[in-house]
């Protein structure tokens, strides 16, 4: 669609900058009622992927409780897809800016309400009848909630925005989102296609990250929610009732293929992107069963360092909850125990003299111990699946 740029005669860049041009913006056709036929290997890897995902949920009694893994898991697609925007830090620094509260990591505090909007989304999609506009401005609003841009959280953008080229106009944009007067009705559109249930899942989740990637429908934070609209459709039909594979990780290991993968689906080769976005999910998938296998056996080698614990005792029932909570405190611990604060500290005690537990510092004054061994295999798992992400064109 063709589309006059009025520009801003104060704008910087000179004249070029203040001066008028026309410019195409992709306007994407509706896909509520839309057939989708496949591709033989985008169905075959589909079908592998849903698959493997169903298997966190389904089959033989895991290594470990996913359960209790699934925080982490949560985190760990949460720091990803911060990390495909640019904001990156470790799991430790995370785990700490999550515990205190008045911690001053501005980076850590985006990664935070990334997560809680992934968890929103994801509880939307297990609660809720249907999908809807208000479900994703709820969901941005979480994203941005603290922070600087709040004000502009939950609302779909205004004006037109565009990726790559210059901040001040999208004369030279790499892409260019519909305008925003087509916002609304494109994203009433995805949320119908979203309650489908005619569609294969992973087929579903890749078709309504892209269809939502190229609408563009916030000021900011697009990447994020897109990515959160995969998890919740995932868990809307089914898969990762348990755990949900963080394909996000998997996405930002091949940053360019995923690129490339999002600009198939716009221009008629969308098996490439379903091909893409499968083998993603396939990946998150048998990784977090490793990692649960690899967790599993941190967890022997705390007990025998703890001296075997007998089942149910403090000590015992603590290094069971640390895959979930790996850094605690007295009060944590005995919310974590449900006993008293001297149950509590027996056990930190005796995690801490067996060298399971190790102290540190969190905030300006809070004694708390992190658990020895996770944050590194949290590091190995995301550096197996998600070695090579980098941070995207920048959008205006």
């Amino acid at each position: 669609m063709e589309r006059v740029w009025e520009p801003h005669l104060d704008a910087m860049g000179g004249r070029a900058a203040q001066s008028g041009f026309s410019f195409e913006a992709y306007v994407p056709t509706e896909i509520a009622e839309q057939g989708f036929p496949l591709r033989s290997d985008s169905a075959a890897a589909a079908a592998d992927a849903e698959a493997a995902a169903r298997a966190l949920d389904q089959g033989k009694p895991a290594p470990v409780n996913f359960e209790s893994l699934a925080r982490q898991l949560l985190r760990a697609e949460s720091v990803a897809s911060s990390r495909i925007e640019g904001l990156v830090l470790s799991h430790r620094r995370l785990s700490k800016a999550a515990f205190s509260h008045d911690s001053g990591d501005i980076t850590a505090q985006s990664v935070l309400g990334n997560i809680r909007a992934l968890e929103r989304a994801v509880e939307l999609a297990a609660t809720v009848d249907s999908l809807e506009m208000e479900h994703l401005l709820e969901v941005h609003r979480l994203l941005f909630q603290g922070t600087r841009d709040e004000q502009h959280a939950g609302a779909l953008r205004e004006g037109q925005n565009w990726i790559g080229g210059a901040a001040t106009s999208p004369r030279r944009a790499e892409f260019v989102p519909p305008p925003a007067d087509l916002v609304p009705g494109l994203v009433e559109d995805l949320c119908r296609f979203c309650n489908r249930l005619d569609v294969p899942p992973a087929i579903q989740a890749a078709i309504a990250h892209a269809q939502f990637e190229t609408i563009h429908p916030f000021f900011d934070g697009n990447g994020r929610v897109g990515r959160a609209l995969i998890l919740a459709i995932l868990r809307r039909r089914g898969i990762g009732v348990r755990c949900l594979p963080p394909v996000s990780l998997a996405l930002a290991g091949q940053a360019d293929r995923y690129v490339t993968g999002l600009t198939s689906w716009r221009v008629g080769e969308e098996d490439d992107w379903y091909v893409t976005f499968a083998e993603a999910l396939f990946q998150a998938a048998d990784g977090t069963r490793r990692f649960a296998d690899q967790v599993a056996e941190l967890q022997r080698h705390w007990t025998e360092k703890a001296g075997n614990p007998r089942r149910g005792s403090g000590p015992r029932r603590l290094i069971e909850a640390l895959p979930s909570q790996p850094i605690v405190n007295l009060k944590t611990a005995r919310q974590l125990l449900g006993g008293s604060d001297e149950q509590a500290r027996t056990a930190i005690r005796r995690l801490e003299e067996a060298g399971v537990l190790r102290q540190t510092t969190v905030g300006r004054r809070n004694r708390a111990w992190e658990s020895v061994g996770l944050f590194d295999l949290l590091d190995r798992f995301e550096r197996d699946l998600g070695s090579s992400a980098r941070a995207p064109r920048g959008t205006h």
